[in-house]
């Protein structure tokens, strides 16, 4: 089973996301149903181990907080692979996908060391982009480079199944971990 660890998007600021996507003509938009923080990828894996990993997150202990997404950015040196809205610098975010982790270690996953980059995926784009489509991007980007949604609690986070579709993934919450008040 393929599946991450996530924060989930709140309605209003899955709204402010998908206005911005509007106004992108080029690549796959993420559906704002699956919108999401990605905390740790864990790939395909069996049910037992799913199953471990669930009596780790379970005893989660970590403090609620405001997140804020902000600004827009781009994966790809020449050419973009994918578009994201950024977080605002926050170390009680680090913080949570460092227990996170360790759950998922204990649970016998291993995880590629890899330097934390909180964003979410709004658009993805083949190899191969003809120049003006790259151009096409690199001015939204930065036409929204001031972009804000509102802010929210982070109140739990998610373990979701992915499931690969020729139309975008579909994402499934399997089990939520609420954080502390």
């Amino acid at each position: 089973m393929r599946a991450f660890v996530a924060i989930d998007m709140p309605e209003p600021v899955r709204d402010a996301l998908e206005a911005v996507q509007a106004g992108l003509t080029v690549g796959r938009l993420a559906d704002p149903d699956t919108l999401h923080l990605t905390l740790a990828f864990l790939g395909e894996q069996p049910e037992s181990v799913l199953a471990e990993l669930h009596g780790q997150l379970s005893g989660l202990a970590a403090p609620r907080f405001e997140l804020r997404l902000q600004g827009l950015g781009s994966f790809g040196s020449r050419a973009p692979s994918v578009i994201w809205a950024g977080v605002a610098p926050l170390p009680a975010l680090a913080e949570l996908r460092d227990k996170v982790r360790g759950a998922v270690r204990r649970a016998g996953i291993e995880l590629p060391r890899e330097r934390f980059r909180p964003h979410v995926t709004l658009a993805r784009f083949r190899r191969g982009m003809r120049p003006e489509a790259v151009l096409a991007v690199q001015r939204f980007v930065a036409e929204n480079a001031g972009f804000a949604a509102p802010a929210f609690t982070v109140e739990r986070v998610s373990l979701f199944q992915s499931t690969l579709r020729p139309d975008g993934p579909l994402h499934e919450v399997l089990a939520e971990y609420p954080l502390d008040g």
